[in-house]
């Protein structure tokens, strides 16, 4: 039987001056009309920061939409990369495939919108321009998408070079799927010792992700009869879905070390500083606190100075000081004091993406949430996983509600597989 668990809290952002505004947002929007949200012109320009899953959805759902407006999409990379299914290929678990990747010029050519390959360097929301390294792009609505920016420096680590280094050598690629065929052939060459997993503080990309990966890189150790032991550093509370994996399944291939904080990472003495003791390590998958991007602090888009992450309205998603920016994914901010910000996943950006869409569109008729499904695997040989169900509502004195709904599935990885290509579909 599914399992429900129910959280409420007032829809709000850290700070007072934002609370104010989010609660006013929040009691206003049943009294918004579209007509007030849409593009003002059927040829208006819309430009998506980002290619990820929330800034590909909302490309796709414009042009499906309102085929007359003028679609951009600006992203650093060439290829869309998704991590879906991406730990199992990290260590050849049942024969998995290559993470999914597509071109976005292709992409782009067969949904009907532009593709601009480069780095947005600020934001110039007087004049509504985009800096990037291929030149402005100009917009009358703005969808930022740009999913994390890892912050490494809280780990000691602030010289650029020393970065690239630690990228290189010891990244849990939890920062963007581009990372991950790289940290791929690190496990490849890995011949034993101790192998040290580091997870970032809350909130960071796909919560579950770093403990399915501890599950499947134990059973990788066991199975490849690799010498030494799997060690997780985590800051947060252990998932209750990992317990018996962690404490009973794996214990004689995981040591997990719960609520610890990295606080120095030695690249050359191989070793990691923690507030219970210095670790050494063999290889190392280590993830730093997680952030938006920092241009997005210049533009004055994020919280405060102390909470680096987006400030939007729960509901609408558009920004709280300029209303032809809309923020979503990743970097969307706080909703809520108790449960904090919305799970930071693949199918709530998809989700966030489609809901803006259709605000810009102009076809809203009633505000939705945005709810989302999670698949976990929990266990290997045999596989375990279950499916998550997150669901949201406002109640009449505007506290929001977060519903969460887990079930365990027969068969876990076809049931992950068909829901990945269920989603691909609407934006690939």
């Amino acid at each position: 039987m599914p399992s429900r668990f129910i959280s409420s809290s007032a829809v709000s952002a850290p700070c007072m001056p934002l609370r104010r505004r989010v609660l006013l947002a929040a009691a206003l929007w049943p009294m918004l009309r579209v007509g007030q949200v849409q593009a003002q012109s059927k040829s208006a320009r819309v430009v998506i920061a980002g290619g990820g899953w929330g800034g590909l959805r909302s490309a796709a759902a414009l042009r499906q939409l309102a085929p007359g407006l003028r679609v951009t999409v600006v992203d650093r990379a060439r290829h869309f990369s998704s991590s879906i299914g991406s730990n199992r290929w990290l260590v050849d678990h049942a024969g998995a495939s290559a993470p999914v990747q597509h071109e976005y010029g292709a992409l782009a050519a067969a949904r009907g919108y532009r593709f601009v390959q480069a780095e947005i360097k600020g934001i110039e929301r007087a004049a509504r321009v985009v800096h990037t390294s291929a030149g402005e792009v100009h917009y009358d609505w703005l969808v930022l998408a740009p999913g994390v920016e890892e912050r490494w420096q809280d780990w000691g680590i602030s010289d650029p070079l020393q970065r690239a280094r630690a990228q290189a050598e010891v990244s849990g690629a939890l920062g963007g799927a581009a990372q991950l065929p790289a940290l791929r052939a690190r496990l490849q060459a890995f011949r034993g010792g101790d192998l040290v997993l580091a997870l970032p503080p809350a909130p960071y990309r796909c919560p579950p992700a770093p403990y399915e990966r501890a599950v499947l890189l134990a059973w990788w150790l066991k199975t490849q009869r690799l010498p030494g032991k799997l060690i997780v550093i985590d800051p947060n509370p252990l998932m209750p879905a990992y317990r018996r994996a962690f404490n009973d399944t794996w214990r004689e291939q995981i040591t997990y070390l719960d609520h610890a904080r990295v606080h120095q990472i030695d690249l050359d003495k191989r070793s990691i500083s923690t507030d219970m003791d210095d670790i050494p390590f063999a290889a190392a998958l280590v993830s730093p606190p997680q952030q938006a991007p920092a241009w997005l602090a210049e533009a004055g888009l994020l919280s405060s100075a102390s909470d680096l992450w987006g400030a939007q309205d729960p509901l609408s998603l558009r920004s709280l000081v300029d209303e032809h920016v809309f923020i979503i994914g990743d970097a969307a901010g706080r909703v809520s004091p108790q449960f904090g910000h919305y799970p930071k996943t693949a199918h709530v950006a998809a989700a966030m993406g489609e809901m803006v869409a259709a605000q810009i569109a102009g076809v809203v008729k009633q505000a939705s949430w945005p709810a989302s499904v999670c698949h976990v695997l929990t266990g290997v040989a045999p596989e375990s996983g279950i499916r998550l169900e997150i669901d949201y509502r406002r109640r009449g004195d505007g506290f929001l509600m977060q519903e969460i709904r887990q079930q365990q599935q027969a068969d876990p990885l076809a049931a992950a597989a068909a829901w990945a290509a269920a989603q691909y579909a609407n934006f690939l």
